[in-house]
């Protein structure tokens, strides 16, 4: 059974490892930004903004060309150099002791985005149409147990050093790197790839192809929506919590391994289930409602049992983006699937660059000393208002 499924089994690891790496450093983000010199918790949500906009920016350009290589020359090569990328990003990253070198490094990790681009296109190369939904949900579900381990030991090894949950990840990119090395096959049949040109080097133009397919536009405009308004809680989460309920680096680690086992349990249990007996527009039609409640929560929560009551539904909002992304995949030809998922993967980068953008001045101007109205959760109700926005484009076309 293995044999048939270590492909599957493997790129879940690989992502779930990803979830580690990147959940491993949310905790530290306010203690790191006031060793490069951020003055206070406002001011250290804009740095971070920065990084987290040069990294979706990077991930942008190279998003969609990225998704096109692997089309043409395969999804292996472009795994394992991105994975390798990953590597000499997380050290750089414990090296850094200004800001500059930190925003180098958080560009190189956007240009080593590949990672989930092409491993999304691989589980679409190996998985049938009528499964893509699932399969997708798992992918969440990788990313949710990731997110279980990597908060919390990212919360405790920074007892250590606030650079030490740096070094965890370094190391743990570097052991999936070698694994890749030795287990990970190709998928993408020659009879199934197609060449790469000067076209596929410009993102607006797949973006333009894809837009261009059947089916396609409606969902990849909600996807694109509802990524910039859930963008509020990997760019606020760490800064709400300190600014909004007190909560200590350790504690921080806690929530976003709680939310992570809630994730993984909505998209790898509750997804299929909903998915099979409502179908993929009312399950997202549902989706956006319970976002759009759970951040109006989050909005005015004053203390943390709140929260917790709340997370469930949170997390539960999460079978939104695999769900239209089995959507939009359903829509593409077996030898364009690179393509769609790197312009998905780069319209959540887009959004990913303008969200902090917009949500990290609003924060600061709610949560600065002397603010006329104290009030942090602000941009989580702006998100509300953007998630509730899409609805009526859903429901039209369900």
């Amino acid at each position: 059974m293995f044999r048939n499924n270590g492909p599957l089994f493997f790129i879940l690891a690989t992502l779930m490892l990803d979830a580690i790496g990147i959940g491993i450093v949310f905790p530290i983000m306010p203690d790191l930004m006031a060793r490069v010199g951020a003055g206070n918790v406002g001011e250290g949500s804009l740095w971070a903004g920065v990084l987290m906009a040069a990294y979706a920016g990077a991930q942008f350009v190279c998003g969609p060309v990225v998704g096109s290589v692997s089309d043409a020359w395969g999804r292996r090569p472009v795994l394992l150099v991105a994975l390798a990328c990953l590597v000499l990003d997380y050290v750089l990253m414990a090296l850094a002791d200004t800001f500059w070198l930190l925003l180098i490094g958080r560009t190189l990790a956007g240009v080593a985005g590949a990672t989930y681009i092409t491993a999304t296109a691989y589980i679409s190369d190996i998985t049938p149409r009528e499964q893509r939904a699932a399969r997708f949900g798992l992918i969440g579900a990788a990313f949710g147990v990731g997110f279980v381990l990597g908060p919390a030991l990212g919360g405790v090894v920074a007892g250590w050093h606030v650079t030490a949950p740096f070094w965890v990840a370094a190391a743990l990119a570097a052991a999936n790197l070698a694994l890749g090395l030795f287990v990970l096959p190709e998928s993408l049949a020659p009879e199934n790839r197609r060449p790469f040109g000067a076209r596929d080097i410009n993102p607006f133009a797949s973006f333009r192809r894809a837009f261009a397919l059947p089916g396609l536009a409606l969902p990849l405009i909600c996807l694109a929506l509802f990524e910039f308004a859930n963008m509020v809680y990997p760019v606020l989460w760490a800064f709400w919590g300190k600014a909004a309920l007190g909560w200590s680096t350790l504690a921080i680690g806690l929530s976003l391994s709680a939310y992570g086992v809630m994730m993984a349990l909505a998209q790898a249990v509750v997804m299929p289930q909903l998915v099979a007996r409502l179908g993929e527009r009312r399950v997202v039609i549902m989706g956006l409602a319970v976002s759009a409640f759970s951040m109006v929560v989050f909005g005015f929560a004053t203390t943390t049992w709140v929260v917790m009551l709340v997370m469930p539904f949170s997390a539960l909002s999460d079978i939104v983006p695999p769900t239209l992304t089995a959507l939009v995949a359903n829509s593409a030809g077996e030898d364009e699937q690179g393509m769609v998922q790197g312009v998905i993967a780069a319209l959540a980068s887009l959004a990913a660059v303008l969200a902090p953008l917009m949500f990290t001045p609003l924060f600061r101007a709610f949560a600065a000393q002397g603010a006329p109205v104290y009030w942090p959760g602000a941009p989580f109700v702006l998100g509300a208002l953007l998630v509730a926005a899409i609805l009526p484009m859903v429901v039209r076309r369900a």
